[in-house]
């Protein structure tokens, strides 16, 4: 079946970023001038997703209105004849309808806040995209759906083996092509002792149904959260599992350090500033080593 859905968790409380995001979601935080979470609409949207279904917490109406009309600032550009930044401002609006939000009612893990959007999914795959990896250098998630046949899909990377800890590993079995790899088991942050290889799990996904009826178990993994990786990882040998081996940069926006390399990466890019950055980068930090 087409993929036409996807789920954005977006009612993390984005500890890491405090006191930035005390009062703001840390999906609004912007890398330049575009926030966090409107590339990652905007990578579903030029995959072809049509519905788009963000599952909030308390405080995230800022993800509401980014998406919806301003009528005031949009009157007020149009008045002053600032159409380029009309357009601009009025790029994130979709067909209405397209999208929709439900409420996660406590921060309970990232397989919990995908179980809260069920009922909005019935019984066909859908994406998943996490706001804070941010992909540079093409669209992963469009490469996974244009791969993907059944079951699950995850999207891969090597990591350093120190770093496993944080992640989802997962041990890979034989090469199905280039890019896709057969799973044969999935481990939720695991030690480096115990970690099965060194190739992680990203925020990018491709579920079938099935993983919301173990989800609906509530079952409490690592952390003491509903993980997402263990559902999946209890349907391995019972439908297709397989982990996506993108080629395409991606920055851990949530972290500082991956959020402050996002947002040079992202600068240095755009013709009106890449000179002048990358000499005041010249000069005035890397003059000092």
């Amino acid at each position: 079946m087409k993929v036409k859905k996807a789920i954005f968790p977006v009612g993390g409380l984005g500890t890491r970023f405090l006191p930035a995001t005390k009062s703001m979601p840390k999906e609004m935080l912007p890398i330049v001038d575009k926030p966090l979470i409107q590339y990652a609409v905007e990578e579903a949207a030029n995959a072809g997703i049509e519905q788009f279904i963000f599952v909030t917490s308390r405080g995230k109406s800022a993800i509401e209105n980014h998406f919806d009309h301003s009528f005031e600032l949009e009157n007020n550009l149009l008045s002053k004849g600032k159409r380029e930044t009309l357009k601009t401002a009025q790029e994130m609006l979709k067909i209405p309808g397209s999208f929709a939000y439900v409420r996660q009612q406590e921060p309970a893990g990232l397989g919990h806040a995908v179980w809260c959007a069920r009922h909005l999914i019935g019984d066909e795959p859908v994406a998943i995209i996490l706001a804070d990896d941010l992909i540079h250098g093409g669209n992963t998630i469009k490469e996974m759906i244009d791969n993907y046949n059944s079951g699950n899909m995850l999207a891969v990377m090597d990591v350093d083996k120190k770093e496993v800890s944080s992640y989802g590993v997962i041990s890979p079995g034989k090469l199905i092509d280039n890019n896709v790899t057969e799973i044969l088991g999935l481990v939720e942050k695991p030690s480096i002792e115990k970690a099965p290889s060194n190739m992680a799990v990203v925020g990018r996904y491709i579920i079938e149904p099935a993983v919301f009826e173990v989800l609906e178990k509530q079952n409490r993994g690592s952390s003491n959260e509903i993980q997402l990786t263990d559902a999946i990882a209890s349907r391995i040998g019972k439908s297709n599992c397989v982990g996506y081996k993108f080629s395409q940069q991606r920055f851990d926006c949530g972290s500082k350090l991956g959020f402050i390399q996002a947002n040079i990466r992202f600068s240095i890019e755009r013709p009106e500033m890449k000179q002048n950055l990358k000499s005041w980068l010249k000069l005035e930090i890397f003059s000092d080593d």
